[in-house]
């Protein structure tokens, strides 16, 4: 008897099986391997590199500017170290003037929950809020030249009523209590508009304090900190002297740090593997349209309440 023939649909649903277990072994090995992977090659050190001001909005990419990451996506990124198995240890790369209030206090909580051991290197300048930020890690490094300190609070308003009345425009508000318009750019601030908003930057500047003041326990000198903590800046050696920086060094004295924090074995930096980290949004990118309206925006005048 003549052999029948297969039929193609046999063939194809054979071949469609065959290509469904392939793929669930690769996706099981992939996970097995990720799981192990850490054993093999060791831990690393993750590097989070914190370059620009410290902002709630951030600056989308546009075909003008790199951008800058917004405190949430800063924090968002920081925070996924946690479930990193093959992180052992991340180092902060500060080289910021600080930022808002708001923006610092999102990025400094991302810091203070890591639970990995952590290091703090300032390469060129962490003042204000960016040192705010440095004071939730385990142990800070700084440049002898870097600039830090400006511990401090500001509240920046803009007053233009004498260019107004130059050009004669009048603007009129009409307001539900006396001070609905404080900040206001159209008016002279009254005397008990200074006392409030001064009332308010004192509160938020003893956080300030209160926050270093803890993490720095121990290491920080209380009568040399109430004298430099007047929004003064300093140098990487100055600050060391005032105990808010435990010495000064290089970035590879930061990575040996983190490496020795963690338990991995290193006798260089040149030893120490290195996983740096992307703090940008995968949707921010260079020919966005939200970049683009950025690049071109002017931003609004008022109360800017700022670690810087």
């Amino acid at each position: 008897m003549r052999k029948r023939p297969e039929r193609p649909g046999g063939i194809i649903l054979g071949t469609g099986v065959v290509l469904v277990l392939a793929f669930i072994a690769i996706v099981v090995l992939f996970f097995v391997f990720s799981s192990i992977y850490p054993m093999f090659v060791g831990k690393c050190v993750a590097v989070v590199e914190i370059n620009d001001p410290i902002t709630v909005e951030g600056s989308p990419a546009s075909i003008f500017d790199a951008g800058y990451p917004s405190s949430e996506q800063l924090a968002t990124s920081i925070e996924s170290l946690n479930k990193r198995d093959d992180v052992g240890a991340v180092v902060f790369v500060m080289n910021s003037p600080g930022g808002s209030v708001v923006a610092t206090r999102e990025v400094y909580a991302s810091v203070k929950g890591l639970d990995k051991p952590k290091v703090a290197y300032f390469r060129e300048v962490a003042a204000s809020g960016a040192y705010y930020v440095a004071s939730g890690t385990d142990y800070i490094i700084s440049d002898p030249d870097a600039i830090t300190g400006s511990i401090g609070v500001i509240a920046t308003f803009t007053q233009m009523s004498g260019l107004l009345d130059k050009i004669g425009v009048n603007v009129t508000e009409i307001k539900s209590g006396q001070h609905k318009d404080m900040g206001s750019s159209y008016r002279n601030m009254t005397a008990d508009e200074q006392v409030l908003l001064q009332a308010l930057v004192d509160e938020v500047y003893q956080e300030f304090r209160s926050v270093v003041i803890e993490n720095r326990r121990g290491r920080l000198d209380l009568a040399k900190f109430d004298e430099v903590a007047d929004g003064r800046i300093m140098t990487g050696r100055q600050a060391e002297k005032v105990g808010l920086v435990d010495e000064t060094g290089t970035k590879k004295d930061a990575l040996l740090k983190a490496a020795q924090l963690a338990n991995i074995s290193a006798e260089s930096a040149e030893d120490v593997r290195i996983c740096q980290v992307s703090t940008m949004s995968e949707e921010s990118g260079l020919f966005t349209l939200e970049g683009l309206f950025r690049s071109f925006q002017v931003q609004n005048p008022g109360v800017d309440l700022s670690y810087r």
